[in-house]
């Protein structure tokens, strides 16, 4: 017969055995989820991007991982850089300048459909285009804006001002009506242009400016492969029909639409694919960059004959680039001065486009 001081042993025993199996469970689980978000991290990473619209949720875009194709490309000491805005002056002169910078960020919420002062754009913001208000590398900035005007419009065929191209940006690439240039808006608008590309000289050379000119492909650029890209790299944040994501109020787009009746017209300088894939190179997928792209040049240039093959609202074109001459070659609109078709003109191959239009330059030359 055990003694009682036998049996409390047992039991204590037998309680401090469950306790030592519980732990061992406990140190087992932590092992494995540990080694899982290790697995885990090494394979995707997200990033959650402050959204400077007030008036939106959150939104956590997913940093997609690169092509393996890609390599990073460091940035010469020479790129422009914009100012700081925190050397905005004080006073009014610096209150037009900030109230300038505001527009350009949150243009729908002032001059779209459900805008305060007007109703005169798509709902789109300038900054959808002009990256970081105008400020980012190869991000369409405005680094040389003001400085190369007034200046002979190729396109219109007449010496313009800088705000005559504003009002050309809200009748394109806003999809919307003729601004008021005499207004408070575009003065203060112009206010910071003019402050953004302070001290850069009238057709002055600059690493970064607007946005890169990708070399030519040899084969036309691909929408079917294109379609690939945008679902795989770009639907998450523009939409499976790049219809963009609205803000909460539904007065502005945290994402912007890349096609659809809300999206820029075919008489904007995105619907050239040129301007388009050097654009979406260094800026898309979200997270991408000059230095660290996420496209190839290929997968840049597909995915813009992509985006750009779908439906839009059109432009009456008629009375642009009336000197053929002067035509950009990836204009998609005839009537042209040589040979190629409007498929190519698009699409490419560009390369014995511009080939052809440089020997027309040089006979002309010498006539």
């Amino acid at each position: 017969m055990q003694t009682r001081e036998e049996k409390e042993l047992v039991k204590a025993v037998v309680r401090v055995s469950r306790y030592l199996i519980c732990i061992a469970f406990i140190c087992l689980a932590c092992i494995v989820l540990t080694i899982t978000a290790l697995f885990d991290t090494g394979q995707t990473t997200t990033s959650h991007p402050k959204v400077t619209d007030n008036t939106s949720s959150p939104v956590s875009p997913v940093v997609i991982p690169p092509s393996v194709e890609t390599i990073s490309r460091a940035i010469p000491a020479d790129a422009w850089k914009a100012p700081d805005t925190s050397a905005i002056p004080g006073g009014k002169a610096g209150e037009m300048i900030r109230y300038g910078k505001e527009l350009i960020a949150h243009t729908a919420n002032y001059l779209g459909p459900q805008g305060s002062i007007a109703h005169i754009s798509n709902g789109m913001n300038c900054q959808n285009c002009h990256l970081d208000g105008g400020s980012r590398l190869f991000g369409n900035n405005y680094a040389s804006f003001v400085s190369s005007y007034p200046k002979m419009s190729n396109r219109s065929g007449r010496v313009e001002p800088a705000t005559e191209r504003l009002v050309e940006c809200f009748n394109r690439s806003l999809g919307g009506t003729s601004p008021d240039t005499s207004k408070k808006e575009i003065q203060a608008m112009m206010a910071y242009l003019k402050w953004i590309g302070q001290g850069v000289k009238k057709e002055q050379k600059l690493f970064g400016n607007a946005t890169e000119k990708l070399a030519f492909l040899d084969h036309p650029a691909d929408p079917v492969r294109g379609k690939q890209v945008f679902t795989l790299k770009c639907m998450s944040c523009h939409g499976k029909n790049g219809e963009g994501l609205l803000t909460a109020d539904k007065k502005a787009y945290v994402n912007p639409p890349l096609w659809g009746p809300h999206s820029y017209n075919d008489g904007a300088g995105m619907y050239r694919i040129i301007n388009l894939a050097g654009f979406v190179k260094n800026n898309m997928p979200y997270g991408a960059s000059y230095q660290n792209p996420q496209l190839t040049d290929e997968e840049a240039w597909s995915v813009a004959a992509y985006i750009d093959s779908q439906p839009r609202l059109h432009r009456d074109q008629h009375n642009d680039w009336m000197n053929l001459d002067k035509k950009p070659i990836d204009f998609p609109f005839g009537p042209y001065t040589d040979k190629f078709s409007e498929k190519q003109h698009k699409f490419g191959p560009f390369k014995p486009i511009a080939e052809a239009q440089k020997s027309q330059i040089s006979k002309n030359h010498k006539l």
